[in-house]
């Protein structure tokens, strides 16, 4: 397994999603993730599957000092009151001391994001996150929690695929050495009918969607695919053997579009 470094975190290069993955599919998807090489697994509170993702966990066989677990906490917890409680809520649903990596899942123009940030940082100096970060934060808001915060943001998970340029939240991490995960990074599958995507893929002998995949990781993005299906997580996983050329990724680079995101609803801030 490949690892991307930032401010202090070693995150895994791939994860698994977890986005609507319920009950024993999501426990029994988890479990054979880990037993096929995954070292990553995504989830959150508002999936209310993080009892399963613990199940899947301990499934598995892997050790735990061996896995990268993000939870991410909900619009509805960024006081600093809840922020707290919803922490040990999915620590304890997990049934697991610590949670490797601790977001704020979406920001919130109610609540003061210094409050926020702070509930953050105690997270993590309680020892129930090793490492924290943000989830959907624009330019202006990773610049503001960055000055906010007393210890190192590691990342901020975004949308992101190639039919969407998010090049400028990227820069953005990058100036505050923040790594990027893209979540829908298959676009909830229209990469797979893209046909620059499926001619380049042919030309390597893999998918329109391990082509969008590569993409991100060649980018030093991590990607969270999700899927209930067994062949498709050994398809997801199976992008290290190959590498895009620079042209192929520039001919990538230009699908995005407009129009390009997928997840976009009332919480949302201004988009960049």
């Amino acid at each position: 397994m490949q690892f991307v470094e930032a401010n202090g975190a070693r995150i895994p290069a791939i994860g698994l999603g977890t986005w609507q993955l319920t009950g024993q599919t999501c426990a029994r998807i988890v479990a054979e993730a880990l037993r096929l090489g995954y070292r990553h697994v995504d989830t959150a509170s508002m999936y209310g599957n993080e009892a399963e993702v613990g199940e899947g966990v301990r499934a598995s066989g892997v050790a735990r000092d061996e896995i990268f677990i993000t939870t991410k906490v909900w619009q509805d917890d960024l006081r600093a009151r809840d922020f707290e409680r919803s922490v040990e809520r999915s620590l304890k649903q997990m049934q697991l001391p610590f949670a490797d990596l601790v977001l704020i899942h979406w920001p919130s123009s109610r609540i003061p994001l210094s409050e926020t940030i702070g509930a953050l940082n105690k997270v993590k100096r309680d020892g129930l996150a090793h490492h924290i970060g943000v989830s959907n934060f624009t330019v202006a808001l990773v610049e503001e929690a960055v000055w906010l915060s007393p210890n190192p943001l590691v990342n901020n998970q975004v949308e992101m695929h190639p039919f969407l340029d998010q090049s400028k939240v990227i820069a953005a991490c990058q100036r505050h050495g923040i790594s990027v995960t893209a979540y829908c990074p298959i676009a909830r599958g229209s990469a797979a009918g893209d046909k620059v995507l499926a001619r380049i893929g042919k030309a390597h002998g893999k998918s329109a969607a391990q082509v969008s995949l590569r993409y991100l990781v060649q980018r030093g993005i991590i990607p969270i695919p999700r899927t209930s299906k067994s062949a498709r997580l050994k398809e997801n996983l199976s992008i290290f053997d190959f590498s895009l050329s620079e042209p192929e990724m520039q001919q990538i680079h230009q699908l995005a579009r407009p129009q390009g995101r997928v997840v976009n609803w009332g919480g949302s801030p201004a988009w960049d």
